[in-house]
């Protein structure tokens, strides 16, 4: 990503919610680096913004987790902090073996139609090789399970911990050979659920987390679970 490709247009969107998204998405395309110092002044001028702006931008990224204040330094990309990444994928396993079981049981045809279409969506987003797009159309599908499985309250706690699930995710996403092996898992999902077999629906989606939660470990050097 060059730093042109940051810079924003003007749209009905707030300078401050375009500059946001723009920085979250950088982050997470590793344009930059866990670790890495985020200075003030270059990301003004990389993003075409104000010195408020970018300052309001890092505090919200920081309440998010992707940005860390370092004594005497100053803000920068934080590090997965590797004391929680086995309880977020725990959780992810639960919440999402849960919806994948309740879908299988109570989706109408048409939830399962756009459950289709967002799969085919994120397929698509895995043959782009863009893993922004990857993780937009991850979020999507799992939005449309959730809604179709009726679990709301759980969605709302994926919601909570979407970033930092998107920062481990696009680790896996990026990791060698991972984008068949996801979309044979996804497909294995999929099928569970449109063939109203819960059982297997959940344990397919569970199995799913694990190989994700396992790709994770080996990147940031963790034993295996």
């Amino acid at each position: 990503m060059s730093d042109d490709t940051l810079r924003i247009d003007r749209s009905a969107k707030t300078l401050r919610t375009l500059a946001l998204e723009r920085m979250r998405e950088a982050i997470m395309d590793f344009h930059f680096q866990p670790g890495e110092r985020l200075v003030e002044r270059p990301l003004c001028d990389q993003l075409g913004v104000s010195r408020s702006v970018v300052r309001e931008v890092l505090r919200q990224l920081e309440a998010e987790g992707l940005v860390q204040m370092i004594p005497g330094h100053g803000p920068a990309v934080a590090k997965p902090d590797l004391g929680r990444t086995d309880e977020i994928y725990e959780l992810r396993a639960l919440l999402e073996g849960i919806a994948a079981r309740a879908c299988a049981m109570s989706a109408t045809n048409a939830q399962l139609t756009l459950l289709d279409s967002a799969l085919a969506n994120l397929f698509e987003a895995w043959a782009s090789g863009k893993p922004a797009e990857v993780m937009r159309a991850t979020t999507k599908f799992y939005e449309v399970l959730f809604e179709a499985a009726d679990k709301r309250v759980a969605w709302e706690i994926v919601t909570g911990l979407n970033v930092r699930i998107n920062q481990l995710r696009s680790m896996t996403i990026l990791s060698v050979n991972r984008r068949g092996p996801a979309i044979a898992e996804m497909t294995e999902i999929m099928d569970a659920i449109r063939s109203r077999r819960p059982d297997e629906a959940e344990a397919a989606a569970r199995r799913h987390v694990k190989s994700a939660w396992q790709i994770a470990r080996a990147t940031l050097r963790l034993p295996p679970a």
